[in-house]
């Protein structure tokens, strides 16, 4: 694929998809996979995410370490 393509027919795509991939993430830039010349599918990069905290999403409530009176056996 040449630089600065947008488009590519899929039996192409089919045979260098790692690769046009690659350059999507790399480029950011969007590639149309065509068949028989018409637009059937569009190669978008993703969207950087930031992970989401979950600081204030927890609440304690008690204590979490004292024992609940109840005994067991780990053994089981």
């Amino acid at each position: 694929m040449k630089k600065g393509r947008r488009s590519i027919p899929a039996g192409q795509f089919k045979s260098q998809c790692l690769a046009i991939l690659d350059r999507v993430a790399e480029n950011g830039e969007s590639v149309v996979v065509t068949k028989r010349g018409r637009p059937v599918a569009r190669v978008v990069p993703l969207e950087p995410r930031s992970p989401k905290s979950l600081r204030g999403s927890v609440r304690v409530r008690g204590d979490i370490v004292e024992s609940l009176g109840e005994s067991w056996d780990a053994e089981k």
